[in-house]
């Protein structure tokens, strides 16, 4: 939607107005969904010089384009465009793609989404790219494994279910004086809760799947880019061939315009629960970066915003059989890997089985939690029912 003030906008009006010009589609609110492949040229002169604003539809309709203006004007004035993809996993394999060569050299964080790691320890090894893996907490210290062929900084904060906060500033700082990248998997705090590229980083990643979808209906992955990374992206997305169907762009599209009003519920609510599970007995301790207890709360307090639905727990010492008795008996939490839809979710995990840079010995049994929108009282009523039955599986 055209802009006439020259007031910026804030977050929560970007999210609304972005991506939509009414005017253009005969008055009608939001933009249309564009089935197409085939685009038609008027003349001959304007096929063989390729003249026109859309040339075939893999490579961008009124409705992708509609969604990557919607979330570049998010991102901020540093970002110099986006690219859709079909979902969060292949956004970073193709952010990474994008940014290193056959010969580089990668630093990735060693609490990063698992499927990260999958992506470095396979495709990446077969085209004769180099991962070492580190501790999220290292910081300015990143110079010390940075080589002369180091090219990206993988980033992710909080982390992927152990849920560490990184300095990204620090490690930006360091990466830009060593002629390296910093690509970051931002789809834990979204661009509301965590400006990615003011703090330094060149490629801001989502899982669009996630809260930008916010209904477990969509598979969706977002890159965010500045002026220096953006051309090489788009070259990379058009040459490999990646697109999204319309139908899932108009869903996260649609899902984009109230992320704002769920991530503050989504927030609210998994700090009332984070706090409540503090107190438990059974809980050793709640891996939660918005928690003043939490070893990261000082950087998520200085570098963020606000915090998301998700988030860990680290229950005493007790058997297999007791957490299994405590996750069967929950209702209103499914058993699901994904999360960010409006439904709370738990899964168990061992960051043990895959960490190399760090032992991960959390001192007891863990879960993640995602919180969802149902009502606080409800949820708490249903963790009470699974302690309960833990206690009796005991």
């Amino acid at each position: 939607m055209a802009n006439k003030s020259t007031r910026p906008q804030k977050p929560d009006t970007r999210l609304v107005t972005g991506g939509r010009d009414p005017q253009s589609f005969h008055g009608f609110v939001n933009p249309p969904v564009v089935h197409a492949s085939t685009v038609l040229y008027p003349t001959a002169a304007d096929q063989v010089a390729h003249r026109a604003r859309y040339q075939y539809g893999r490579r961008g309709t009124p409705t992708s384009e509609a969604m990557e203006n919607a979330l570049k004007l998010l991102e901020g004035d540093q970002c110099a465009g986006v690219a859709l993809l079909p979902s969060g996993a292949g956004a970073i394999s193709t952010a990474l793609l994008t940014t290193l060569s056959a010969g580089d050299h990668l630093l990735v964080t060693d609490s990063v989404y698992r499927p990260t790691r999958n992506f470095c320890d396979t495709i990446l090894k077969r085209m004769k790219i180099e991962t070492t893996y580190y501790d999220p907490l290292i910081g300015k210290d990143i110079g010390k494994l940075m080589k002369a062929n180091t090219k990206v900084v993988f980033v992710e904060a909080p982390g992927s279910q152990s849920f560490e906060m990184q300095d990204i500033p620090a490690i930006a700082d360091v990466a830009h004086s060593k002629n390296a990248l910093v690509l970051m998997d931002n789809t834990w705090a979204t661009p509301l809760f965590f400006d990615a590229f003011a703090k330094g980083v060149d490629m801001s990643i989502q899982a669009g799947t996630k809260y930008i979808g916010g209904h477990s209906d969509i598979m969706f992955g977002t890159i965010s880019a500045n002026a220096a990374t953006y051309p090489r992206l788009n070259e990379t997305r058009n040459t490999l061939g990646l697109c999204v169907g319309p139908d899932d762009i108009n869903l996260a599209l649609r899902g984009l315009r109230t992320m704002s009003v769920r991530l503050k519920r989504h927030e609210e609510s998994a700090l009332a629960v984070a706090r409540w599970l503090e107190k438990r007995p059974e809980v050793a301790r709640v891996l939660h970066p918005a928690l003043p207890n939490d070893l990261g709360f000082a950087i998520w307090k200085r570098d963020f915003t606000g915090s998301s639905g998700l988030f860990s727990v680290v229950f005493k010492p007790t058997s297999e059989k007791s957490v299994f008795a405590f996750m069967d008996e929950l209702e209103l939490f499914g058993m699901g890997f994904s999360w960010g839809g409006f439904e709370s979710l738990v899964i168990a995990f061992d960051c043990s089985e895959y960490r190399t840079a760090t032992k991960w010995n959390p001192g007891g049994p863990t879960l993640r939690f995602h919180i969802g929108l149902e009502d606080v009282d409800d949820l708490l009523a249903d963790l009470e029912r699974g302690f309960a039955a833990m206690k009796k599986a005991a």
